[in-house]
């Protein structure tokens, strides 16, 4: 897959096969789509392309800046890319752009520069200023320019619709079955190992402190995990607390793991931590010793949990 920064770098002349929006969390909805996209394109040897956008359309309408997203961009990439795309197109979203037309956005970008030969989209897509049109209007922008319009269906499971918004929403509550049923695998946190305070080793509880340097990730509430982590291609259990560390008055959120059966130093490196379960809420404890106490039975826990 190639990833291309912008539009007006793309320079493809073939008949091309698109998906157009933002698929934070790429899921099961998305795949849905994107699935049919690809086959599609296999079978009339086109090219598979997507065009997303970042940053997210409503941090820049809607002034939601503080808006938290699934999945940060390298992530979507990673996903896409096993989807089977050929080329993703991701356009950085702004103000003016915003202000195209339909008839210049189907026109000039569209057919244009994109030169599509087929469109997939869901059945409540809406483009131009103000998302002035529907599909309706794209099927006629089709039969005007030459372009098929697929729309396919919502996925649902347990009869619930799939949408980004449920699965943040689950996310946040800790529903992480619910987040990996519409999201197709777990959710995931990456970052690079940095130096925190140490207190862990202090109490036979060492700890990763994970850096996510992207604002805009969703990190889950504050608490203790059962985690899943990948490092150097391997998998470990784990338990990651977020929070302030209240017990050691700290001020600042961090995400630390602590890994099972794991001794190395890792500060610098990569890990990705997926969730399974929260175990339980942040707690201030009296003591650093009331603390060890419970992290002993939290672990137990976790373990517990793991072997069900």
């Amino acid at each position: 897959m190639d990833t291309i920064q912008g539009i007006k770098n793309y320079t493809s002349s073939s008949k091309s096969i698109l998906t157009i929006g933002t698929f934070d969390g790429v899921h099961m909805g998305h795949q849905k789509i994107i699935n049919a996209l690809v086959k599609d394109a296999k079978e009339k040897k086109l090219q598979a392309n997507l065009l997303t956008f970042f940053p997210h359309p409503r941090m820049i309408l809607k002034s939601e800046r503080t808006i938290k997203l699934i999945d940060t961009i390298q992530e979507k990439e990673i996903i896409l890319k096993k989807l089977g795309i050929d080329n993703l197109i991701i356009h950085p979203f702004s103000l003016e752009f915003s202000k195209l037309s339909a008839v210049e956005y189907v026109r000039d970008i569209l057919v244009k520069k994109l030169k599509i030969s087929s469109l997939y989209t869901g059945s409540n897509h809406h483009f131009g200023k103000n998302k002035e049109a529907s599909v309706d209007d794209l099927i006629l922008f089709g039969k005007k320019y030459g372009f098929e319009v697929r729309t396919v269906s919502a996925e649902n499971i347990s009869s619930i619709t799939v949408s980004s918004t449920k699965i943040r929403d689950a996310i946040l509550n800790s529903n992480f079955e619910i987040a990996k049923k519409f999201l197709g695998r777990d959710y995931e946190l990456n970052g690079v190992v940095i130096k925190g305070k140490g207190l862990g080793k202090t109490i036979n509880f060492p700890t990763a402190n994970l850096n996510i340097k992207e604002q805009y990730k969703l990190i889950p509430s504050k608490g203790v995990y059962l985690v899943r982590v990948y490092y150097n291609n391997n998998f470990f259990e784990g338990m990651m607390n977020i929070g302030n560390r209240p017990t050691i008055q700290g001020i600042n959120q961090t995400q630390e793991v602590h890994i099972f059966n794991f001794n190395k130093n890792i500060y610098g490196e990569h890990l990705k931590v997926l969730f399974l379960k929260k175990i339980r809420d942040e707690k201030k404890f009296n003591s650093v010793e009331d603390l060890k106490n419970q992290l002993i039975k939290d672990k137990d826990t976790c373990k517990r949990n793991l072997s069900i």
